[in-house]
């Protein structure tokens, strides 16, 4: 399963049991390597991805997760982070496929522009997924 992957599946887990319409995280993870079903909506961006959420309130979801973390991790400001919280490898090496997942053009070595592309691009893409995202988290 894609990185991407892997975050919409943790967070549509996290958000079944509010959402029981939303696609079982097994389920999810067993389209990862595969197109979405037949009349759902594919592009790039979506393309090989777990079915998309049902307006899944992401910042409250991720909101709940810090709460309960044993450290402090701004995800709403640092990918790092964002990564720790769900449970994900956060090394640059895994944020680097990241990128290359979504696109990223940009200069890979330049770690710092890069994540803060790659928080960005990860809020619009679980916005796109159907996630309700802040505003001010997709800019």
């Amino acid at each position: 399963m894609s990185i991407f992957g892997s975050i919409l599946s943790k967070i549509m887990g996290r958000s079944e049991a509010a959402q029981p319409e939303a696609t079982p995280p097994a389920e999810a993870a067993a389209q990862g390597g595969s197109p979405p079903p037949p009349g759902a909506h594919d592009d790039a961006a979506t393309a090989g991805r777990p079915a998309a959420m049902q307006d899944v309130d992401v910042a409250g979801i991720l909101d709940g997760m810090a709460a309960q973390a044993p450290q402090r991790l701004d995800w709403k400001h640092s990918i790092v982070d964002l990564m720790k919280l769900l449970g994900l490898d956060s090394s640059l090496e895994a944020r680097k496929q990241l990128a290359q997942e979504l696109q990223y053009q940009g200069n890979m070595s330049d770690s710092a522009s890069m994540n803060i592309w790659l928080h960005r691009q990860v809020m619009q893409k679980l916005a796109q997924n159907g996630g309700r995202v802040p505003e001010e988290l997709r800019r």
